[in-house]
């Protein structure tokens, strides 16, 4: 088997003036020049020389299991795919596709794009991926990059089960909660006793294996040397500079005058920085002209979507391209034109605080190991026990578990949907309280497009703002934001004048339509659109307390500080709520509803709503109630709950009546 497979590209290989007639296996064409001059610089990748061991351990493993051993920088993300895809082609695809798991979205969007490329076929039909809101994908697709948590989904519903032939579990050593869990579940199922023979390949530096190979039971493993001879070149400073940004730009601006061949790659620690120096490369650039074309400056982060194809592409005769970077760049990006590195020694990560249920963007210098391998690599973050257990306290406040800890029937029918817990458990509440359109709206929005994201740049753009406002709150102000947009036609510049990010927006209508298709698909019930009325108005809100109950606060003295009720900790708005944009604003609501909660820098509540404490004290489950910390607000809502209680003595209340249906839901 293995020596058939190397037949479909020989080690000599054929020139391509020798080759006309060359045919791709994969869609019967023949190469073009760009595969083969893609194919002599990955011939010399060191990952090459373990090709034909590779491809006799996928065929003869006992386990059918693989381990794939290797250095950062050695070829491993873009060349085992490729081989794999051999690998099933000469298998005549009578036991499934290949499917590559990546921890994160543009990771696997970028390598789709690039090993597109490189094996000379058509993203979107051969070459495909599957990332949160986009399916890039099709009948014909024989190789899937995914995003780890996406086919730990499918696994989960059993859609996805036995669509695989070859699965390719890459950056193993992330040690993502998706990733751990896919290896879990596959090693528990023994492939041996799965239909079609598949095959698992786990991907992962030295630092695992170790652990790798005993916990897979000793499969066979594929080591692969770093590279040797070409490595890029550092930029340090002896001092600590105090603009980071300026003083990456000026490094950059010193290699171009200096004009030291090869292409620059700069890590700062987060978007917002990448932004600011790529404007002020892109604008000191011109200063260049004597060192000839001035150089392509590229940003990498996730916000960058498809355009991170540029990153790969050639640029003009002479001109140097500059790719500004954070951690993301450390994940499965091969750039093998860099010789440059110019590394600020920082990362902003974001933590998890289970205790809080709070995120927090922590700025924290990164390890001398890590500023080694920058270029490809980084030491990943494994979750701690604690939060994976407030994770599994929340589901089962939520109703997701059953008494045993299993997924509960709710529980199975919210793991259908791609969103947060919290979020589906409001989207699947809003069936029972009839504003599903509305829901459908504000789950696409809080998942894509989260509302505004700085500051107006002027008196109009603020004014063209408030007029989006809502006097209920940021979600409802969010759905408004929606249907102007819709009724809009979509258009870019009516979001550019009011700060608004129209790719964002796109993204959220698309992924409406996809949870309308999947609520469809399941049966759910919908119901027509209100927006507006007074009644959709309480039953929104009501749909929401369904699944944020765990993401309220109080504002205990009036001032706009905000005491969350699961903790002991305070918080103010967000600068850009609704609430504190308004030019006359009265008292800050007692009770707010949040979507997140963050203690960075602004230490704040994002997208925020009045409610009511009464509605809260129907619809959380009393043992909620009961487990709260102690407090004013925990006394003031059993104390509610008792006078509530008693009024509906011997007779059920309207409101009670009402929400009778939502108790199915808990």
């Amino acid at each position: 088997m293995a020596s058939q497979v190397l037949g479909l590209e020989e080690e000599t290989g054929p020139n391509p003036g020798e080759s006309e007639l060359a045919v791709n296996p994969f869609d019967g064409l023949p190469f073009s020049s760009r595969y083969y001059e893609l194919l002599e610089q990955r011939r010399s990748l060191p990952i090459w020389a373990a090709r034909f061991i590779f491809l006799e351990q996928l065929e003869s493993s006992p386990s059918g299991v693989v381990l794939v051993s290797g250095e950062p920088g050695s070829g491993k993300s873009t060349q085992i795919p490729q081989w794999c895809a051999e690998f099933v082609l000469a298998r005549g695809f009578q036991k499934g596709r290949v499917t590559v798991t990546q921890p994160y979205p543009l990771a696997a969007l970028s390598l789709a794009l690039q090993v597109a490329d490189e094996m000379d076929l058509t993203l979107g039909h051969e070459v495909g991926y599957s990332i949160p809101q986009e399916d890039c994908t099709g009948p014909d697709t024989l190789l899937r990059f995914c995003w780890d948590r996406l086919l730990l989904q499918e696994v989960a519903s059993t859609r996805g089960t036995g669509a695989w032939g070859v699965l390719v579990l890459d950056e193993a050593q992330e040690r993502s909660v998706a990733s751990d869990l896919l290896q879990g579940l596959l090693r528990d199922a023994r492939l041996g006793n799965l239909p079609g023979d598949p095959r698992v390949v786990v991907v992962t530096d030295p630092a695992l294996e170790p652990k790798l190979q005993a916990f897979w039971g000793n499969p066979p493993i594929v080591h692969v040397l770093g590279e040797t001879g070409r490595c890029p070149t550092p930029v340090y400073r002896d001092t600590v500079p105090t603009d980071r940004v300026e003083a990456a730009c000026q490094a950059v601006l010193e290699l171009c005058r200096k004009e030291a061949p090869g292409d620059v790659l700069v890590y700062l620690p987060s978007e917002e920085e990448i932004s600011l120096c790529c404007e002020s490369l892109s604008r000191d650039g011109g200063s260049l002209e004597d060192q000839g074309p001035p150089p392509r400056v590229l940003p990498l982060h996730p916000g960058c979507g498809q355009a991170v194809q540029a990153v790969y592409e050639d640029v003009e005769s002479g001109a140097r391209k500059v790719v500004v970077t954070h951690w993301l760049a450390d994940f499965s990006f091969s750039l093998p034109s860099i010789r440059h590195v110019i590394d600020s020694g920082l990362e902003l990560r974001s933590v998890y605080n289970p205790q809080i249920r709070a995120e927090s963007q922590v700025l924290r210098p990164i390890s001398k190991c890590q500023a080694e391998a920058r270029r490809l690599r980084a030491t990943g973050i494994l979750p701690a026990p604690e939060a994976l257990m407030q994770a599994l306290e929340d589901l089962d406040y939520l109703a997701a578990l059953d008494d045993n800890g299993d997924l509960s029937d709710l529980g199975v029918i919210l793991s259908e949907f791609p969103l947060a817990p919290d979020l589906a458990k409001a989207l699947l509440a809003s069936c029972e309280f009839d504003c599903v359109d509305e829901m459908l709206t504000l789950a696409a929005m809080l998942t894509a497009a989260p509302g505004f994201t700085r500051p107006p740049l002027c008196a109009e753009e603020a004014a063209l703002r408030r007029a989006l406002e809502h006097v209920d709150g940021d979600h409802s102000s969010l759905i408004q934001v929606y249907e102007a947009f819709i009724q809009s036609g979509a258009d870019k510049a009516w979001c550019q004048a009011r700060g608004l990010n129209w790719a964002a927006l796109c993204q959220a209508h698309k992924l409406r339509g996809e949870l309308l298709e999947l609520m469809q698909r399941i049966e759910l019930p919908l119901s027509q659109p209100a927006f507006g009325s007074e009644q959709n108005r309480r039953d929104l809100q009501k749909a929401l307390v369904s699944g944020y109950f765990l993401k309220v606060a109080r504002d205990t003295d009036g001032t706009g500080n905000y005491l969350l009720l699961t903790h002991k900790h305070v918080a103010q708005l967000s600068p850009y709520c609704c609430y504190r944009s308004r030019r006359a604003p009265a008292r800050p609501p007692p009770w707010v509803l949040y979507h997140s909660f963050s203690i960075s820098k602004d230490n704040c509540l994002s997208i925020v709503s009045e409610i009511q404490p009464q509605m809260l004290v129907e619809l959380a489950p009393p043992y909620f109630l009961s487990n709260l910390p102690p407090s004013e607000s925990r006394d003031f809502l059993n104390q509610l709950r008792e006078e509530m209680a008693d009024s509906s003595t011997g007779s059920e209340s309207p409101s009670t009546q009402e929400l009778g249906d939502a108790c199915v839901l808990q």
